[in-house]
């Protein structure tokens, strides 16, 4: 079979009680980590082997010095990423649950409005500006920002809090301004500071995007350099398809995450014959963060001009690790995403994992050929356009489609995340922390190795072009 890989799936310790919470210090959350994950993680003895025991030993020392030294929740979790970034960027991280926020000063940073108060004020604004209520882009969180002075601060609008979390604060210092986001678990960093695109969204360079809740203004004109399609592109977080002109089509895909699934499959289905009528297909992936590659399997036969080579994963079968499946499949939330042939599968591989505890167990093939009885005319050729937000899923996906006749990668190196994959994320047993890390191994390394490295691509678009222009870019090649 073909093993469609999954996404993050959490589960929670239990029988912890208060009484051992209390217990709990920086040292006894540092065993746990090392512990968890020297046993558990699929990428762990391979970055062993290529470092060198040595080298883990004194990083190992250096961090017990951290962890020694470390007067809060906030300092050890900055040991605790520090240890971690040894094994690799991504696809691996330690998340404080904790309000705690110290800013550099080492005082908790808090932000003291009445949030009714707030509301009904922004309720009667009449100007687009950087002030109101505004959601992240997952839609999970909600965030206020109000002007003081020349400057701006964002707060949480979780109101269970009281003072609310201090966000991020947006300074003018003469004709400049600075945006300082303060993490949960380092030190204030500075981001990008943000676009506002049209008048309800706002853009911090790649780290992220958020969109206006309350007040809602007309769009109207886009108030930046940025152009009405590249607007669309940051404001749109569901796939959808249109048309740049006769011989070209832009498919815009935010991200190969499950929950996406049904609507990547439906741009698809209900654009499949213009696709095959049509020249040019120009593919936007860019910002995906990955996903599971259940999600661009209805993308590939538009794609295919030969046989395509997929090199296989690997699983590390531990008892904490293979919980991963019933607790997925048992999840209501996806019941739906899979029919019953590939559940089926998904239980025998979880009953082979069992059975062969300690061991890397193969998911499917070594090398799986995937052949097409079709080769579709049109498109005849295909861009996809990526940046360094690709990673995971994304590459996956590219690293199937350079393999056609067809395509072409224009952007920037993707993030470089892809060797050591299938994430799953665990609770320590005081619930102080998640921990992610990986279940997996691709097979290519260390002969192909993508983490820390990336995908180049075949077209790299410089600084000279802006990624407001980069469709304008990849639309003109294709029609030379």
């Amino acid at each position: 079979m073909r093993f469609l890989s999954v996404i993050i799936v959490a589960v929670l310790f239990a029988g912890i009680t208060n009484a051992q919470a209390k217990t709990c210090t920086c040292k006894s959350n540092f065993e746990w980590v090392k512990k968890t994950f020297e046993e558990n993680d699929a990428g762990f003895r391979y970055i062993i082997d290529k470092k060198g025991q040595r080298a883990y030993d004194i990083h190992n020392q250096l961090t017990v010095k951290k962890i020694k030294a470390a007067k809060s929740l906030t300092e050890c979790t900055t040991a605790l990423d520090e240890w971690l970034k040894f094994f690799r960027s991504g696809h691996i991280g330690i998340a404080q649950l904790t309000n705690e926020m110290p800013n550099k000063e080492g005082v908790l940073e808090k932000w003291n409005i009445d949030i009714p108060q707030f509301e009904k004020y922004i309720s009667k604004k009449t100007e687009a500006d950087f002030e109101g209520i505004w959601t992240s882009e997952s839609g999970k969180s909600k965030f206020g920002i109000k002007k003081e002075g020349e400057n701006y601060i964002a707060f949480t609008m979780d109101t269970s809090q009281k003072p609310m979390r201090l966000m991020l604060t947006i300074t003018q210092e003469g004709n400049k301004q600075n945006t300082t986001y303060y993490a949960l678990h380092t030190s204030p960093y500075k981001i990008p500071n943000p676009v506002l695109i049209g008048n309800n969204t706002l853009q911090f360079g790649e780290w992220g995007m958020w969109k206006r809740v309350s007040p809602v203004f007309p769009e109207g004109t886009v108030k930046s350099a940025v152009d009405d399609t590249y607007s669309k592109f940051l404001r749109t977080t569901k796939p959808y398809l249109e048309e740049l002109n006769a011989t070209t089509l832009y498919l815009r895909i935010p991200s190969f995450n499950l929950n996406q699934k049904k609507a990547i499959d439906s741009v698809i289905a209900v654009n499949k014959d213009k696709i095959l009528k049509t020249e040019n297909l120009i593919i936007d992936i860019r910002n995906g963060m990955g996903g599971s590659n259940y999600c661009y399997q209805e993308l590939l036969p538009f794609l295919y001009t030969n046989p395509v080579r997929i090199i296989g994963k690997e699983y590390l079968s531990t008892e904490l690790n293979n919980q991963m499946f019933p607790n997925f499949l048992n999840d209501p939330k996806n019941k739906d995403i899979f029919d019953e042939k590939s559940r089926q599968e998904f239980w025998d591989f979880y009953n082979k994992l069992q059975s062969r505890l300690g061991e890397f167990v193969l998911a499917d093939e070594e090398v799986h050929i995937e052949k097409r009885d079709t080769i579709y005319e049109y498109p005849k050729n295909i861009a996809i356009i990526i940046n360094h937000k690709n990673l995971s899923t994304d590459e996956g996906f590219l690293l199937e489609a350079k393999q056609s006749k067809k395509v072409k990668l224009f952007g920037t190196t993707t993030f470089g995340a892809f060797d050591i994959s299938n994430t799953y994320e665990v609770s320590s047993p005081c619930g102080e922390y998640n921990l992610t890390y990986c279940l997996s191994r691709n097979l290519g390394i260390p002969d192909v190795v993508i983490d820390e490295i990336g995908i180049q691509p075949d077209y790299y678009l410089d600084k000279t072009i802006p990624p407001n222009k980069w469709v304008e870019f990849v639309n003109e090649v294709l029609n030379k």
